[in-house]
C-alpha cells in the first residue's frame, strides 16, 4: 500500500506555535524601533491568549531586553520560547518555514529567500530555516532545499489541494520561466492538484511585487476574503476592481463560485511622501482567533465584522500594526504558523 502523499494544511488547522523574530537595532526596523516593538508586544499578548509563540532572538542581550518588555506588558512567558539565530529582518512569513504534513511528520520545505528578487540583502535569512533545522527546534521533521525563490506570502493554500497565488509575482521572481513550468513546480512541490493565477491586484507602498497574502485570503475552501477598493477616486480602484471580478469568476473544486468577503478600504496612509500599503487581507489565523491588523482607521471596525462573518467560529482581535506598514508589510508578513506537532510543548 502506497503512503499518503505529503499535505500543506491550511493555516486555520490545529498549530503547535506561531514564529516570529524580535527587532533589534541591526535590522531596518532601527529608526522606529520604540514604535514597532509595541506593536510585536501586542501581537505577542494576543497569540499568547491561544497558543505558544516561538521568538528568534539576534544574541542573550535581546531576549533578555524582549522578555523584560514583554513581563512588563503582562505577557505569559510561559507560553514564550526564545530562540537565538541571526537573521537580516523580521519578515518571518517569507523566511520562515513552509511545512508540509509528511506521514507522521513533516517536510520542512526550504525554498531560496532573496529579498524580495535582490531588493535587499537576506543572506542570513536564506539560511534561516537550516539553522532552526540544525539547533534541534522542530521535532520529526527533515528539511528539503529547494533553489528556487519563494516567499511564504506569496501562496496561500486552501488545504485540499488548491494553491492561490499572483503571477505578477512568480514573473518577477523567474522571468524566463512560463506559467505552465512554475505551475507545475509549485504542484509538485507543494502536493497542489490546482493552482489559481490573480492576474491583477497590487498595493502602494508594496515591495513584495503582490503577495496573495496582502490581497486575497482562503477562508475555508469554499470562501475567499479579499482586500477591496470602493473609492472610484483611488489609484487602487482599477485594479482592485479588476482583482475582484477574476476571484468572483474563480470556482470551487465542485464548480461552485467562492463565498466571498470584501474587506473595506483603508484611507490614504502617506508617510514623508509615499503611500503606506494598508491592506486588512494580511491577518493571521491562529487556534481559535483571527489577528487582523489595524490601522487607526475608520475601516478597522468594518474590517473586523467582515472577519467575524467570514470566521463566525473563532475570536477577531485588532492588533496595531501601523507601525509595520513603514517597512511595507503588515502582520501575517512578520509570522509563521507551525503545525501541530512540529514543536515541542514545554
Amino acid at each position: 500500500m502506497n503512503p499518503a502523499p505529503p499535505r500543506f494544511p491550511a493555516e486555520w488547522e490545529p498549530q503547535s506555535a506561531i514564529l516570529i523574530a524580535w527587532p533589534h537595532a541591526e535590522t531596518d526596523w532601527a529608526d522606529r524601533l520604540g514604535e514597532v516593538e509595541e506593536t510585536y508586544i501586542a501581537l505577542v499578548a494576543a497569540i499568547t491568549r491561544f497558543e505558544p509563540v516561538l521568538i528568534c532572538v539576534a544574541d542573550d542581550d535581546l531576549q533578555t531586553y524582549a522578555e523584560a518588555r514583554l513581563r512588563s506588558a503582562r505577557v505569559d512567558l510561559s507560553r514564550v520560547r526564545f530562540v537565538p539565530a541571526a537573521y537580516d529582518d523580521t519578515w518571518l512569513r517569507d523566511s520562515g518555514p513552509i511545512s508540509l504534513r509528511d506521514g507522521g511528520g513533516f517536510r520542512l520545505l526550504d525554498f531560496r529567500f532573496t529579498g524580495w528578487g535582490g531588493k535587499f540583502e537576506a543572506s542570513r535569512d536564506d539560511q534561516l530555516i537550516e539553522h532552526l533545522d540544525e539547533t534541534g527546534t522542530f521535532l520529526n521533521s527533515a528539511r528539503q532545499p529547494i533553489d528556487f525563490a519563494l516567499e511564504g506570502g506569496a501562496i496561500e493554500t486552501d488545504g485540499e489541494g488548491t494553491l492561490l497565488s499572483t503571477w505578477q509575482c512568480l514573473r518577477e521572481r523567474h522571468p524566463t520561466a512560463g506559467r505552465e513550468e512554475i505551475t507545475r513546480r509549485l504542484a509538485s512541490w507543494l502536493h497542489q492538484d490546482r493552482v489559481l493565477w490573480l492576474d491583477h491586484g497590487y498595493l502602494e507602498g508594496d515591495d513584495t511585487d503582490a503577495h496573495i497574502d496582502t490581497l486575497a485570503r482562503f477562508a475555508g475552501p469554499d470562501a475567499i476574503v479579499f482586500q477591496a477598493c470602493e473609492d472610484p477616486s483611488d489609484s487602487h480602484y482599477a485594479e482592485l476592481k479588476a482583482m475582484a471580478d477574476e476571484i468572483a469568476a474563480l470556482r470551487t473544486r465542485e464548480g461552485k463560485p467562492y463565498r466571498l468577503f470584501p474587506l473595506p478600504w483603508a484611507r490614504p496612509i502617506v508617510d514623508e511622501g509615499r503611500r503606506l500599503a494598508a491592506s486588512y487581507a494580511n491577518f493571521l489565523i491562529i487556534n481559535g482567533a483571527v489577528l487582523m491588523p489595524a490601522y487607526g482607521d475608520e475601516a478597522d471596525s468594518p474590517a473586523q465584522a467582515v472577519l467575524a462573518e467570514a470566521f463566525p467560529d473563532r475570536e477577531v482581535i485588532a492588533v496595531p500594526c501601523r507601525p509595520l506598514i513603514w517597512q511595507n508589510g503588515s502582520l501575517h508578513c512578520i509570522t509563521m504558523q507551525l503545525p501541530a506537532g512540529l514543536v515541542r510543548q514545554e
